[in-house]
């Protein structure tokens, strides 16, 4: 049974970019932070772990992003892998949900990175993964495509649960899939450097979906960089600057926007959900399936598939 009223929480931080070890134990002092908050859910942004590629988009030469790639590629995690192990106690030891971007290497191939949306619930086990289904623009120097596999809300004591990268929320039937498995909060998690965008988007989402969205932007700013050749290929960009916010289930802002690193916390009302899809359940009694539908392939994307 799902609880009435409960909060949630927008982390909002900087990653120690491209230092995989820095950056899971920074991961995991704000999980701690979280539970003491008291939050039901706490969630990160994009590829978080251990940091967005901002370099995809500056203007540097390829030799410079390749070789960027491979230490990007080096600092990838696997899921099942130590940090996601330490991630995993550190939900347990809070006692809250945990919802993480992280770059996720191919454990087959070591050789592919995805842009990955981490679920790991209180009791430190891992829910499920959302591979990113298209990477934008520069992005797809950094990451390969996911699958539908993951495109799930999935069920917790307090609500169901469900999140998307960025632009996925641009792409429209990625939303439709999760507005159909009943999600009613939602991350929508960002890299933070495109402001009126993100906030555009997420309160389309949280008024088509009825659900609360825990917009979790990210944090990256060259000038607390210390690696010289990372600095030097974001420097001529902005800062990524966060700007996450906490939306209601009509499109309304709650919270935010955040300022820096902090903890944006939210309060979450049942009641106010069950309002919003009473009034319009975009795939339910506000659709109209004889005229569309939406089909979804949840088969696991195989580019080896072995027989005897």
């Amino acid at each position: 049974m799902t609880q009435d009223t409960f909060s949630v929480a927008a982390v909002q931080s900087a990653p120690v970019l491209l230092d995989t070890s820095a950056s899971t134990e920074k991961a995991c002092a704000l999980i701690a932070e979280a539970g003491r908050a008291g939050v039901a859910m706490a969630a990160f942004g994009e590829t978080w772990l251990p940091g967005y590629p901002r370099w995809v988009n500056a203007p540097i030469s390829v030799d410079t992003k390749r070789r960027l790639g491979g230490r990007y590629l080096a600092q990838a995690i696997e899921v099942g892998g130590p940090e996601t192990d330490r991630l995993c106690a550190a939900a347990r030891d809070a006692g809250i949900d945990v919802v993480i971007g992280i770059a996720e290497r191919d454990a087959l191939t070591h050789g592919s990175v995805y842009c990955t949306m981490l679920f790991i619930s209180a009791d430190g086990e891992i829910l499920g993964k959302h591979r990113k289904l298209k990477p934008t623009y520069g992005e797809r120097f950094a990451w390969g495509e996911g699958d539908g596999s993951g495109l799930r809300a999935h069920q917790r004591p307090y609500a169901r649960l469900s999140a998307l990268n960025c632009w996925e929320h641009n792409m429209v039937l990625p939303g439709y899939a999760l507005i159909a498995d009943g999600t009613q909060v939602h991350v929508a998690a960002f890299p933070g450097y495109e402001s009126t965008r993100q906030l555009v988007l997420s309160r389309a989402f949280a008024s088509q979906s009825a659900a609360y969205v825990v917009l979790a932007g990210g944090m990256i700013d060259p000038a607390d960089v210390d690696d010289a050749e990372l600095r030097e290929a974001i420097e001529m960009l902005a800062p990524m600057t966060g700007d996450s916010y906490i939306i209601d289930p009509m499109g309304d802002v709650i919270a935010g926007p955040a300022v820096g690193e902090t903890l944006l916390i939210g309060e979450v009302s049942m009641a106010k959900v069950r309002e919003a899809k009473a009034l319009c359940d975009t795939a339910g009694h506000y659709s109209r399936p004889d005229v569309l539908q939406l089909r979804v392939n949840r088969t696991p994307l195989r580019r080896l598939v072995e027989t005897e």
